[in-house]
C-alpha cells in the first residue's frame, strides 16, 4: 500500500492555481458543490485544491479553468508575469460570432467574460433584422447607433434611433433590432447579465 505524503511547502504555482480556484470561486458566490457540478471535478478534490493540499492533475486543472470560462493559459497566468492588455484584432475571424446576408455580429469582449457581460458590433444589412428569444430573466441591453437608422422592438415596446442615439432595453423578453434606413446598420450592443 503506498504511502502518502502530506504537502508541507508548495510550490508558487501550486499556491497560485489553489488561491485562482477559491477567489474566481468565491466571485462567482459559488458553493464547492456548484463548482464541482459546473467543473465534473468532485466536491472533495476542489477543497483539497483550494487548501493547497492537493496538486491538480493537468486535466482537472483544465476542466475547473473551463468551469470559469478561460482557457488554461488564463487560467494559470501569474498577475503581471504577462501583459494585462488583451487586444482583439479586427481580423480576427474567431470573433466573428455570426455573419450571413441580413446580419454580422463581431464579438469585441474577451471570449471568457461572456457569462457576465458581452460587447458586440452589429452589422445590419439593407432591410436586415437581429430577431433574438428571451435571455436570462434580469438581462439587459444596452446599444449605441453608430452608423444608419435602427429600430429597437423590446416585448410591446418600440423605439426609432439615429446615429449616435442610445437605448437601454429589457432582454429577457423576445427583442429586434431592425435597420430601418437605405443604407448598413452599425450598432455597438452591450448585454450584462445580472
Amino acid at each position: 500500500m503506498p504511502r502518502r505524503v502530506a504537502v508541507t511547502e508548495s510550490d508558487p504555482i501550486s499556491s497560485h492555481v489553489s488561491d485562482r480556484v477559491k477567489a474566481l470561486r468565491q466571485a462567482r458566490n459559488w458553493s464547492l458543490e456548484e463548482l464541482a457540478t459546473a467543473s465534473g471535478v468532485s466536491r472533495s478534490m476542489l477543497s483539497q485544491i483550494e487548501r493547497n493540499a492537493a496538486n491538480p492533475t493537468l486535466a482537472v486543472t483544465c476542466k475547473i479553468a473551463l468551469a470559469f470560462g478561460l482557457t488554461l493559459a488564463e487560467f494559470v497566468e501569474v498577475p503581471g508575469a504577462s501583459s494585462g492588455i488583451s487586444v482583439i484584432r479586427a481580423d480576427d475571424r474567431e470573433h466573428l460570432y455570426r455573419s450571413d446576408g441580413h446580419c454580422e455580429i463581431r464579438t469585441l469582449s474577451p471570449l471568457n467574460l461572456e457569462k457576465d457581460v458581452e460587447f458586440y458590433q452589429v452589422r445590419l444589412k439593407v432591410g436586415g433584422a437581429l430577431k433574438s428569444a428571451a435571455h436570462f430573466e434580469g438581462t439587459r441591453e444596452f446599444l449605441t447607433v453608430e452608423q444608419g437608422k435602427v429600430r429597437v422592438e423590446s416585448a410591446e415596446d418600440v423605439s426609432d434611433l439615429n446615429r449616435g442615439d442610445s437605448a437601454s432595453y429589457r432582454a429577457d423578453v423576445p427583442h429586434t433590432l431592425c435597420n430601418m434606413g437605405k443604407s448598413d446598420a452599425v450598432v455597438f450592443l452591450v448585454v450584462i447579465y445580472r
